[in-house]
């Protein structure tokens, strides 16, 4: 017997106690002590926090639809900046490439005739001028015709006292069409035209009087039905906005229009172009109601699979002017983009052998789409950023279209240091200060052109509004019969005489 004694008493120890805990009575952890059993209730999800597992974040559907406008925004600007930039670089990727923009050095001896159009309205200041420097060419087989409204007394005087003075060069011819446009002028003079090349310049031009040589030379050496010529404009230094005009055309004319040409689909330039005449004849001219003849003419030629080469030598370049005012370069901008959406909606783009070639000019045309629609949505952004309380990694995806803006701002800096040296033009820093100021009104002012070339589109307003020229890329303006500057009491006196 005593020896049960230990072991009921381990028994009474192991015994459960009859009288149970409560379940939900909570049990406070031992200092310093984890707790063992206990059941973790999550907590409530907080406004903006993530869910499904952290992928997706947890916004309202008001929220969702802003933050993605803002997003794709940020990428569309982003891929339109970083196809400008490609593009506008295209010449100076290789020494290679750079070589191969250019005029031979030793051209060949003449072979072709040209004609040269020069279409002129209320142009009296520079045509007479434009057509002495013409009639200056070194080449021993071209013709020039000067074209002129009925209704333009003082253009068709200036016009018929330079076709005095060069006689057996200068034909005049008039245009009695209404309502009066560039491509109709043109095709009323392709009618009289000798050559076997045409080219168009416009009545502001300073022509090389190399020019038609090199021109020449490079169809022999090419076998090319299109050779585009290089333009450029010249008085950077007159506006902020002129400097960027400059630029636009030293990049489009020294690099863009290369790049192009090399892809087999080209927007030709509006002079300084030389088109083989059998060309122009299965083209029936020009599309006299298109507000961009150029590029129209540029698409079908690439679609019929015509060879266009582009040549550019600064020394050979056509030199121009900027639009006198910012209102004429709106008025331009807006009938360029105009003329762009009325090439894609005839849809002779469609008919390029390759899908790469269709996507890439159907991208190209609808620039002017793109640009208006970041144009609208741009102050949109803009004030949902400033209004709304944006997470961090939407606002990190804003600052996406900053980084090919940036180098594109860097380039446009090299390309105006580059210009100041081939043109021998004096740039100075303020000219680079108005460079860097001038480049987001500048765009803003591009997509303001863009959205009104759409309202015009949709209005269906095709009306050809003129861009007026001053020859602020001259010493002088018109000339006289004697090669003088015209005073405004001649120009009278012609206005007066013709009638």
């Amino acid at each position: 017997m005593p020896a049960l004694g230990p072991s009921l008493s381990l028994l009474a120890q192991a015994a459960p106690d009859p009288t149970p805990e409560p379940l939900l009575t909570p049990v406070a952890p031992i200092p310093g002590q984890v707790p063992g059993d206990v059941t973790e209730i999550p907590a409530p999800a907080q406004p903006g926090s993530s869910i499904s597992g952290g992928f997706l974040p947890d916004w309202s559907i008001g929220e969702w639809i802003g933050y993605s406008g803002i997003i794709l925004l940020a990428v569309l600007l982003t891929v339109v900046a970083t196809t400008t930039l490609w593009w506008m670089l295209h010449a100076w990727r290789s020494a290679e490439d750079l070589r191969a923009t250019q005029f031979s050095s030793s051209p060949r001896p003449a072979r072709h005739r040209f004609t040269l159009l020069v279409p002129g309205r209320h142009e009296e200041e520079v045509m007479g001028q434009t057509l002495d420097r013409l009639a200056q060419q070194d080449h021993p087989d071209f013709e020039i015709i000067a074209i002129v409204g009925h209704d333009d007394p003082g253009t068709e005087f200036v016009a018929r006292q330079a076709a005095a003075r060069h006689p057996d060069l200068i034909t005049v011819v008039v245009d009695d069409s209404v309502p009066k446009n560039k491509p109709k002028a043109l095709n009323k003079a392709l009618r009289i035209a000798t050559g076997d090349i045409v080219g168009v310049f416009d009545a502001e031009d300073e022509v090389h009087p190399g020019l038609l040589t090199v021109v020449d030379s490079k169809f022999q050496e090419t076998g090319a039905d299109v050779v585009q010529g290089g333009v450029q404009l010249m008085n950077f230094e007159t506006s902020w906005w002129s400097l960027r005009n400059v630029l636009e055309y030293y990049f489009w004319f020294r690099s863009r229009l290369h790049f192009h040409a090399r892809s087999k689909f080209i927007p030709l330039g509006g002079n300084t172009v030389f088109v083989t005449r059998d060309r122009l004849e299965w083209s029936r001219g020009w599309d006299d109601q298109c507000l961009a003849e150029d590029c129209e003419l540029g698409v079908r030629l690439s679609s019929d699979g015509a060879k266009v080469v582009v040549a550019y030598n600064p020394e050979y370049v056509t030199r121009e002017e900027t639009p006198p005012t910012l209102t004429s370069l709106y008025k331009q901008r807006t009938r360029w983009n105009q003329g762009f959406l009325q090439v894609l909606g005839k849809g002779e783009w469609k008919k390029l052998p390759t899908l790469r070639q269709r996507l890439y000019a159907r991208y190209l045309l609808n620039m002017p789409f793109l640009q208006a629609a970041t144009g609208l949505l741009i102050p949109v952004s803009i004030a949902f950023i400033l209004l709304v309380k944006v997470p961090t990694p939407v606002a990190l995806i804003t600052f996406l279209p900053l980084v090919p803006t940036v180098i594109t701002l860097v380039a446009e800096a090299a390309g105006l240091t580059e210009f100041g040296r081939v043109y021998e033009r004096k740039v100075r820093v303020r000219d680079y200060v108005r460079l860097v100021l001038g480049l987001v009104p500048y765009q803003i002012f591009l997509a303001a052109a863009a959205v009104r070339s759409v309202l015009r589109q949709l209005r269906g307003d095709g009306s050809w509004e003129k861009t007026e020229h001053t020859g602020a890329h001259r010493d002088t303006t018109a000339s006289d019969d004697e090669g003088r500057p015209a005073t405004p009491e001649l120009i009278g006196t012609a206005a007066e005489a013709v009638r």
